[in-house]
């Protein structure tokens, strides 16, 4: 079970909400902590989550969720809502790269993704989402590849791919049919040769005995 499945299942679905997206992040810039500062000892995993609520009117968050190293379980940490969310900096708007900015109305974090894409397809989703959900003062996207914003979307790149492999497997299947076809078609003519061979030497044999 993958990550999205564990955080959607221990943490999400308790709270009647459903998680629409979630990646792994580091710090880029270390944040200070106070001395004696209470939290989980040793190092961590942390996830960004974007989360609904199934309840209506829907209410969509952002969650730091902390897994420790040598635990199993989840822990929440800061959450906002989406409409706290002022900017998205995806850094780049030309070449895709792990690293983006979220900043809200009373602060900011500076993250790095385990990956280009894991980034990618959490910032297009984030970016669908407020589309959906907030009417007014949307959050600012900034230095995002178009195909993150809409155009050649990879969520619309991963349709396609899905549809191209359900018809190449079509194919395959027809011209499997039609391979079949032909043997099907060649055994019966075998076989009818084979009857009609049969049947002559069968003549020929009744001849000869009498």
């Amino acid at each position: 079970m993958n990550a999205k499945s564990v955080l959607n299942k221990v943490i999400f679905l308790p709270n009647d909400e459903r998680l629409l997206a979630v990646v792994q992040v580091k710090r880029r810039t270390k944040k200070k902590i106070p001395f004696l500062a209470t939290g989980g000892p040793g190092d961590y995993t942390t996830f960004i989550c974007l989360s609904v609520t199934n309840k209506k009117p829907a209410q969509v968050f952002l969650t730091k969720v902390k897994q420790f190293e040598g635990s199993s379980s989840f822990v929440r940490r800061s959450q906002w809502t989406i409409s706290q969310l002022r900017q998205v900096n995806g850094i780049d708007s030309v070449r895709d790269c792990p690293e983006f900015d979220l900043i809200f109305e009373n602060g900011f974090d500076q993250w790095t993704a385990g990956s280009a894409g894991e980034k990618c397809v959490f910032v297009q989703v984030l970016h669908h989402t407020c589309q959906r959900f907030i009417p007014e003062r949307k959050p600012e996207f900034i230095n995002c590849h178009p195909k993150l914003l809409g155009g050649n979307s990879i969520l619309h790149e991963a349709a396609d791919s899905v549809s191209s492999a359900v018809q190449k497997a079509s194919q395959a299947l027809n011209e499997r049919g039609e391979r079949l076809g032909r043997v099907e078609e060649k055994t019966g003519e075998m076989m009818n040769s084979a009857q009609h061979f049969a049947d002559t030497a069968h003549k020929l044999a009744m001849k000869h005995k009498c």
